[in-house]
């Protein structure tokens, strides 16, 4: 073992390069960790004790040659100019700085929704994309031929017609009314799509938050004060007005409006100049939807909202077209870093 030491030794003695590659290479020769150092330690064991000390000092001299050579090398080749100038340039400068992200939108949006509900004791439920027919409409009170199923432009798979994309997060409450006994209290958000022309104000893939509350003595007066304590929380507005509307899966339905205000021109235009703007949908579960999911209409009621996060994502930043949300323009997003 010391003759083949000293070899080595020689080697590394007259080595010499003008590459960062070739100095690499014998770098992992002698340091690397299949390289003849690490091989030389392990026969080490295998020493007679007498000659131990001896040989044992020439490996770690060895060692120590190897690694001031490397390090030697490399300096001087870091302090060269002319044409063998490492080509990775100075190794020891401090690395481009990587620029921090920011949420998308829609995320801040939805992660604040979330948030305010959840402190009126509302947990968050989720459920798949692709749909049956029976969650995404029978069971909502929209039974096969019904003339309300042309309200939403449904994407369905060829080969099984009873199987489609959702086109709302409702479908997501009717599995967890199946799941669940009442009292229940819960909001559905997530990814929807309808088959519809792609326009500054209509997108085939959107998102929506639905709501659900669900216990005995429930009244159209407990959603009000549900969505008055939302308005104020999410908007900062305390007037709100609920018209008649109509939905296949509540009875009575209503759509809500907040009073937005006429204070700038922006007001003006987004209400049409009457200070109204329309945010979502809501209503009493229908006896129908709660027996289809095995709830007694006679002992519970209930009340279900829904509206979508893009919408409220346009008002709260007043974003003219939805279409910026799914551009992936840097120049767009990296607006909202500050909200994170």
């Amino acid at each position: 073992m010391k003759n083949k030491i000293n070899g080595l030794l020689d080697e590394i003695h007259n080595f010499n390069a003008d590459t960062g590659d070739k100095i690499e290479t014998f770098r992992i020769k002698f340091l690397g960790s299949k390289g003849l150092l690490k091989q030389l330690f392990a026969d080490f064991k295998n020493v007679e004790v007498s000659q131990k000390k001896e040989i044992g000092q020439a490996l770690n001299n060895l060692r120590t040659l190897a690694t001031e050579k490397v390090n030697t090398l490399n300096n001087a080749l870091e302090d060269s100019t002319g044409p063998t100038k490492n080509i990775y340039g100075d190794l020891t400068r401090p690395a481009e700085p990587i620029e921090l992200g920011a949420r998308h939108p829609i995320s801040i949006v939805k992660n604040q929704i979330i948030d305010v509900f959840s402190r009126i004791g509302f947990t968050v439920s989720e459920g798949p994309e692709i749909e049956d027919d029976w969650h995404n409409f029978t069971a909502l009170n929209l039974p096969e031929y019904h003339p309300a199923r042309d309200m939403q432009d449904t994407f369905f798979i060829e080969k099984d017609p009873d199987i489609l994309l959702r086109t709302h997060t409702s479908s997501v409450q009717v599995r967890y009314m199946e799941n669940n006994k009442p009292p229940i209290r819960t909001i559905s958000p997530g990814r929807v799509f309808r088959n519809e022309d792609i326009s500054a104000r209509a997108h085939c893939i959107f998102h929506q938050v639905e709501g659900l509350y669900i216990d005995t003595d429930v009244s159209f007066a407990d959603l009000k004060q549900t969505l008055l304590y939302f308005t104020e929380e999410m908007f900062g507005k305390s007037k709100i007005r609920l018209r008649p509307s109509y939905f296949p899966f509540t009875e009575p339905s209503a759509e809500v409006d907040i009073y937005w205000g006429l204070e700038t021109e922006t007001d003006y235009k987004i209400t049409k100049g009457t200070g109204w703007l329309e945010i979502m949908g809501c209503g009493m579960v229908d006896p129908n939807v709660l027996k289809n999911a095995n709830i007694d209409p006679k002992k519970y009621s209930g009340y279900a909202f829904g509206m979508g996060i893009e919408r409220i994502a346009m008002l709260l930043y007043q974003i003219p077209d939805i279409r910026m949300f799914y551009e992936n323009d840097i120049r767009f997003l990296k607006q909202f870093k500050s909200v994170i």
